[in-house]
C-alpha cells in the first residue's frame, strides 16, 4: 500500500492524499498516513484519493473522500441520489458497482471470521455475498423509519449527525414510497414510520414524541398493522415493529433454516430472538403436531404477532421474555435452535447455555459480520463446527450484510 500524504492531518491540516486499501468492516477501506491507520469512507481498494480527516481517535483517524483522484474500475456515478459525503447516510456504497459492493462485503466477512472466530470461511475469490431475489440493488426495501427536524420535516440523518436530509429519493425505496411524507408538518422528536405490506398497501405510522415514559402512536395512514405473507401464512405486523426490510428475505431465509434444521416428525426446535415466529412457522411445520416449537422474544408487539399467525399450530409455545431466561428456565434439548439476535450478537452467556443444553444443531443469523464473527468464535470454543456459512447482501447498496452458519457437534 502507497500513501502519497499532502499534508500533516489533524494536528495542522485535516486534508491528505492516500492510496487506500483493503475494506473494513463498517463501510470504510484502510489506508496508512506515517504509520497510522487511516479509515477512509467513500473509497475504494486501490484508488488514490483526497479526503478530509474527520476525527483523531489516537492510535487511528477517520476519514471521508473529498475527491477521487485515481479511481477503481469497480467505481460508477452514485446509485442513490442523496448520498455520498455530507450527505444522507443511507446508501454508503452507492457510489460502488454492485457486483464489486458483494465481492467488497464478503471480503470484510471472510477477514472477520478469520480474526475474531478462527474460522477460515473462504478464500479472496470464493468470499462473496449473494444477491437477495431479483429485484437488483433499488427499490427492495418495504420498511422505513424517518426522524424529524424542528421544522416539522422528515428526513434521513446524514452519517453520524443530528442533522437531517429531507429529499427523501433514497435508492433503496420502491417508486412512490414515501409520496406525501413532505406534506406534513411533524412534531419534532417523532419518528414517522412508512410500510408498504405484501398486499401492495401503504401505512404510514407516527410513534413519538415521547410524554413522559409513554411513547404514543398515530395512524397518519393505512393501519397500525402491516399484512406480511411467507408461504401460506400470513402476519399482521405492527408498522413500528421489525420485519425484515429486504422484500424477499424473509422467503429466502426461512427456506434455508427449513433445509438446515433437518428436523423431522416428533422433533423439538427452539427458536430464539424468534420475533413474529416466521422462523417458528417452518419449524412447525417440520416437526408436525407431535413435535414441539418453543419462539422466544422480548417485544410484546412481535409475540403478539406470532400468537396469531401460529395460533393454528398448538405444538408452538410463545414466549415473550429474554432469551438468557428462558435457556435458563428449559430442562428439554431440542434437536435444533435457530438464533437471529440483535446487531450485538447472542454473545458469551447465551451461547454458553445453549453448549450446556448440549444442542447438537445451531443455525445462527447475524447482520453485523464482527459479532456474527465473534459469536461464531465463541461456538469453536465450545466443540461446535461450522458445518455451512453463507452471506448475503440483503442491504444493497449499502456496506451491511446478512450472514447465516450452521454449526454442529
Amino acid at each position: 500500500m502507497t500513501v502519497d500524504a499532502t499534508i500533516d492531518g489533524p494536528s495542522g491540516s485535516s486534508e491528505l492524499t492516500l492510496t487506500v486499501g483493503p475494506p473494513a468492516n463498517g463501510g470504510s477501506c484502510v489506508a496508512r498516513h506515517d504509520g497510522r491507520v487511516v479509515f477512509v469512507r467513500y473509497a475504494l481498494p486501490g484508488e488514490t484519493v483526497r479526503v478530509r480527516v474527520t476525527s483523531d481517535r489516537g492510535s487511528y483517524w477517520h476519514a471521508d473522500v473529498m475527491e477521487v483522484i485515481e479511481p477503481s474500475a469497480d467505481r460508477v456515478d452514485s446509485i442513490c441520489p442523496i448520498a455520498g459525503v455530507d450527505e444522507a447516510g443511507c446508501c454508503d456504497l452507492a457510489f460502488a458497482d454492485p457486483a464489486a459492493a458483494r465481492r467488497l462485503k464478503g471480503a470484510v466477512v471472510a477477514n472477520q471470521l478469520a480474526r475474531l472466530g478462527g474460522f477460515a470461511w473462504r478464500d479472496e475469490a470464493g468470499a462473496v455475498a449473494e444477491p437477495v431475489g431479483d429485484h437488483g440493488a433499488t427499490g427492495w426495501r418495504t420498511r422505513v423509519r424517518l426522524d424529524t427536524s424542528p421544522q416539522g420535516q422528515a428526513g434521513f440523518h446524514r452519517y453520524h449527525s443530528a442533522e437531517l436530509v429531507t429529499d427523501l429519493d433514497c435508492a433503496q425505496l420502491p417508486t412512490g414510497m414515501l409520496d406525501g411524507i413532505h406534506d406534513w408538518v411533524w412534531p419534532h422528536g417523532a419518528h414517522v414510520h412508512v410500510a408498504v405490506d405484501d398486499n401492495g398497501d401503504r401505512h404510514v405510522v407516527q410513534s413519538g414524541p415521547r410524554e413522559g415514559r409513554k411513547t404514543p402512536t398515530h395512524v397518519i395512514e393505512g393501519e397500525y398493522e402491516a399484512v406480511q405473507r411467507v408461504g401460506e401464512r400470513v402476519w399482521r405486523v405492527p408498522v413500528t415493529a421489525f420485519w425484515q426490510a429486504h422484500r424477499d428475505a424473509p422467503q429466502m431465509y426461512s427456506d434455508l433454516v427449513a433445509e438446515w434444521a433437518q428436523l423431522g416428525r416428533g422433533m423439538t426446535a427452539w427458536d430464539l430472538y424468534g420475533g413474529a415466529g416466521v422462523f417458528a412457522s417452518v419449524l412447525a411445520e417440520a416437526v408436525g403436531d407431535t413435535g414441539k416449537v418453543l419462539t422466544v422474544d422480548t417485544s410484546r408487539a412481535a409475540s403478539r404477532s406470532a400468537r396469531e399467525a401460529l395460533a393454528g399450530a398448538g405444538w408452538v409455545s410463545v414466549l415473550t421474555d429474554s432469551v438468557r431466561r428462558a435457556l435458563s428456565a428449559q430442562r428439554i434439548r431440542p434437536d435444533v435452535a435457530v438464533l437471529d439476535p440483535p446487531r450485538t450478537g447472542a454473545g458469551r452467556e447465551v451461547i454458553d447455555l445453549l453448549a450446556a443444553a448440549e444442542v447438537p444443531r445451531v443455525i445462527h443469523i447475524g447482520c453485523e459480520a464482527a459479532s456474527f464473527a465473534r459469536d461464531v468464535g465463541l461456538y469453536r470454543s465450545h466443540g461446535y463446527a461450522v458445518e455451512d456459512l453463507r452471506v448475503f447482501d440483503s442491504f444493497p447498496l449499502t456496506h451491511h450484510v446478512e450472514c447465516v452458519a450452521v454449526l454442529t457437534r
